[in-house]
């Protein structure tokens, strides 16, 4: 028997492991904290009216678009010969798998890419040789390749040698955007909290 849809958008909200974020009067959300801290480990007021619905669809958008990158990865490996399994696995364990996927900016939200733990050379270097992987397979890699046109224009920038999380800051400039930062105290205390 097939579960419906409604069946599995539901299995986090019965598990108590879920995220409501809200947007709107701060007061009135003081006043039904503990209604939702009933419903969701996760409760958070985000700001005015319509702050919720702006991070659900960046949150949701930043899903979609790992998702599509790991399927990409994915059919790259497992093209190339690699066993599904191992691959996932390797994945999971190497650096990036073992952060939680939105703990991964903490340098770039410090405004602290320098010196760099993994410098934009190095990263450039394996998105390239990935790509050329893909290529020679005959894998399309749609997304990988925007990763690949960003670390281009990092390196013609001159900043080979900065921390890898500087492609964050292509984005927040094309953006019109001065500077996004938060207090490595501030950051600390949210990953605490979470």
């Amino acid at each position: 028997m097939r579960r419906s849809v409604a069946g599995r958008a539901a299995r986090p909200a019965a598990s108590g492991k879920l995220a409501i974020w809200v947007g709107g009067d701060k007061a009135a959300y003081d006043r039904h904290a503990a209604a939702l801290d009933a419903m969701a480990d996760q409760p958070k007021y985000i700001g005015e009216c319509g702050a919720g619905t702006i991070a659900k669809l960046a949150h949701n958008m930043a899903s979609s678009a790992i998702k599509v990158v790991l399927g990409e990865v994915m059919t790259m490996g497992v093209k190339a010969g690699l066993d599904p399994l191992p691959l996932w696995e390797a994945m999971r364990t190497g650096g990036a798998g073992r952060m939680r996927g939105f703990d991964n900016i903490q340098r770039f939200l410090e405004g602290n890419l320098d010196p760099a733990s993994f410098a934009i050379r190095l990263m450039q270097k394996d998105v390239g040789l990935a790509l050329e992987l893909g290529r020679e397979l005959d894998v399309p890699m749609r997304m990988c390749n925007l990763v690949g046109q960003d670390l281009s224009e990092a390196i013609n920038r001159g900043w080979d040698n900065r921390d890898s999380q500087a492609l964050l800051v292509l984005q927040q400039e094309r953006s019109g955007i001065a500077e996004i930062r938060i207090d490595a105290v501030e950051i600390k205390a949210a990953m605490a909290r979470s």
